[in-house]
């Protein structure tokens, strides 16, 4: 919000008034001066007239003259109406209307006392009397005196001066004689002289103080429009620092509270990031006004659950950052967890009780590297989400060295893929119980130089972030397609080679486009080709569901991975056209001593076989698993008992060696 300064338009009624106050004050001020030094002028003319004979008349002038003079300096003292009566009397408080009667006052009591001092003349018989001198000097000081006096308005020296020099004039008309002519016309020359420097003084002070009035009007209009800029400055201030709708601190008002926190030597900070496990199944049936209201009483429990000096943010969507010193206790992050927690499990109105729930990643550290520490409690916030809901994770060692390896995989990813350091292994998949090879599972693989073997899922995942989700996912193609080439050489076009796709390369990348030009180009069958999804990109349909369509379309075979432990639905598997479930290794390693593991594998089995998708068991180890499996109805299997992942070479090498497998 931003404003143009300008310029007051005073009023002019206004402006005339407070020129008016300001021609009274300095009337005053003038007489208090000036009043005293007409009684000394006074006192010296009775002694005057003393010495020459005329004691009586001089007392009884200056007896008229002191009333006057008494009057004048009362005058002055008397109040002025105020337009406010509890204001104070400065000039824009005083009601013009009695600035005018006062300053008509001040000019009658000028007048009466120019009267005065124009019966001067009988104490010098009409100015022809040997002490005329003494007296024309005294009238010629006192009017020119009277004009300097009453520069600021006109009309009051000027009633004075009138009847002073006029009487003087007259007197020495009256007396007759060619020099006192020539002197009464010097007295109406000095009149009209001294009228219009009082008019030229008058002028100059209005336009005076009008310049003054309106610099002060425009001062104040200035200060005002400050103080309006540093209000809204502090508006737009905390508006840029806290969010809108909960009223909490946002991301910009977190940082600004951890600059002006005390220094990293007083206190152990502690980070918390709150994810809310829920919130989008609030939004998506109740609406977002909803989820508003779940927010803002999600902030409210917040701050009534931490104590005062605890920074609390929202830090963005159903995300919250709570800051605070944990120097005062080792378990204070453990214990403020789970009072969140707590707080959070309290049902919502209106919501069913456990439709919400908070997922805490804390950080505790003794650095002050915000920026640091809120990649660190991210990373504790995956893992706890990734171990259910209604769970908080501390940062550790082994978080610190994930994430160091996740950083190092940033750094050097791009190297690695622009010099060929990656590789694609694959792994064989068997049928008839084990007993015939009919796919290839491609696993990508990195060595990377100081953390060795890189799993995938985290490759992948660093990939999507750091832009580089298409690069990786055509070497992994290229290098698919060329064992696709190497298998139909071999005349083992019937063995299918699969690729997994991660949720993050079906939203980021045109798989189908990629694929299917590449397949095109190299005229390889796409029904070779077998994609591998999890469950979480399955039951996001609306996303994934065009790109696997052209892909079926063309024969490529849809396969669902790590089974059973997500969300996946029958309308899912129907509408992706799935060909292939691949039961997740956690209900297959140990199967055979396990009856619950063997259930939820004859469930899965039994959905298969209803749906007419074939079923495969992933992660066998062992031989007794590998029995119980055949028992159990499952014909394809994969795992270490039979191969476990190999190079490209390697892959060729097993084949030739187990042509048994093969025919």
């Amino acid at each position: 919000m931003m404003s143009t300064i300008q310029a007051p338009e005073t009023d002019t009624l206004s402006l005339d008034h407070l020129i008016l106050a300001d021609q009274l004050m300095a009337v005053r001020r003038s007489m208090l001066i000036s009043v005293p030094v007409s009684i000394i002028l006074g006192v010296i003319s009775v002694l005057v007239a003393v010495y020459y004979g005329l004691g009586l008349a001089g007392l009884l002038w200056f007896f008229a003259s002191s009333v006057v003079n008494v009057a004048r300096i009362v005058l002055c003292r008397y109040p002025v109406r105020l337009l406010n009566p509890d204001g104070s009397a400065e000039p824009k408080n005083l009601d013009p209307s009695s600035v005018r009667q006062h300053l008509s006052w001040q000019s009658a009591m000028a007048a009466a006392s120019g009267v005065v001092w124009a019966f001067i003349a009988i104490l010098c018989e009409g100015y022809t009397a040997p002490q005329t001198v003494f007296y024309l000097t005294v009238i010629c000081g006192i009017t020119a005196g009277a004009i300097t006096a009453g520069f600021a308005y006109a009309r009051m020296p000027i009633c004075y001066i009138v009847p002073v020099l006029l009487s003087v004039a007259g007197c020495l008309i009256y007396a007759g004689g060619f020099e006192r002519y020539c002197l009464a016309a010097t007295a109406v020359l000095y009149l009209a002289a001294l009228m219009r420097g009082a008019f030229e003084s008058e002028a100059l002070f209005r336009q005076s103080s009008r310049l003054k009035n309106e610099a002060t009007a425009m001062a104040a209009s200035l200060a005002a429009a400050r103080d309006q800029a540093t209000e809204a400055a502090v508006e737009l201030g905390h508006r840029a620092a806290h969010d809108a709708l909960t009223g909490l601190l946002n991301r910009n008002g977190l940082m600004q509270a951890v600059a002006s926190l005390p220094p990293a030597s007083a206190t152990r900070l502690t980070l918390m990031l709150l994810d809310l496990d829920g919130f989008k199944g609030i939004n998506d049936a109740f609406g977002h006004k909803a989820g508003d209201r779940v927010l803002v009483e999600v902030s409210r429990r917040l701050r009534q659950s931490l104590e005062s000096d605890v920074i609390v943010a929202r830090w963005g969507g159903d995300e919250f950052a709570v800051l605070f010193d944990s120097r005062l206790g080792e378990d204070a992050p453990s214990i403020v967890a789970t009072k969140l927690i707590a707080a959070m499990s309290i049902p919502f109105a209106t919501f069913d009780a456990g439709r919400i729930g908070v997922s805490i990643g804390i950080c505790a550290s003794d650095e002050r590297d915000i920026d640091e520490m809120l990649i660190q409690a991210d990373a504790a916030l995956y893992r706890a989400k990734s171990e259910g809901r209604n769970r908080y994770y501390i940062f550790d060692d082994d978080l610190r060295k994930h994430l160091e390896m996740r950083r190092d995989i940033e750094r050097d990813l791009a190297k690695a893929l622009s010099s060929d350091a990656l590789e694609v292994w694959f792994q064989p998949i068997l049928g008839a119980g084990g007993r015939k090879l009919t796919d290839l599972e491609a696993l990508v693989r990195w060595n990377h130089p100081r953390h060795g073997s890189i799993p995938a899922p985290d490759l992948v995942a660093v990939a999507s972030m750091s832009g580089l989700a298409e690069p990786l996912f055509r070497t992994i193609l290229k290098d698919v397609c060329a064992m696709m080439q190497t298998l139909r050489a071999m005349n083992l076009g019937h063995i299918k080679v699969a690729m997994n796709m991660s949720p993050r390369e079906m939203a980021q990348i045109a798989v189908d486009d990629l694929i299917l030009t590449k397949l095109r180009r190299l005229d390889l069958p796409a029904a070779m080709l077998e994609i591998e999804i999890t469950e979480d990109t399955a039951k996001d349909i609306r996303s994934v569901k065009s790109k696997l369509a052209a892909l079926t379309n063309e024969g490529v075979r849809i396969a669902i991975d790590d089974f059973g432990v997500g969300y996946s639905s029958m309308s899912s598997l129907r509408q992706l056209h799935v060909d292939r479930i691949k039961i997740d290794r956690s209900f297959v390693d140990g199967i055979a001593g396990s009856v619950d593991d063997r259930n939820v594998v004859q469930s899965i089995l039994s959905l298969g076989k209803s749906l007419g998708i074939e079923v495969v068991a992933e992660g066998v180890e062992t031989e007794a698993d590998m029995q119980t499996l055949r028992r159990l109805g499952c014909s394809t299997m994969q795992g270490y008992y039979f191969a476990k992942p190999m190079p490209q070479h390697e892959t060729i090498e097993w084949i030739n060696r187990s042509r048994s497998l093969v025919n």
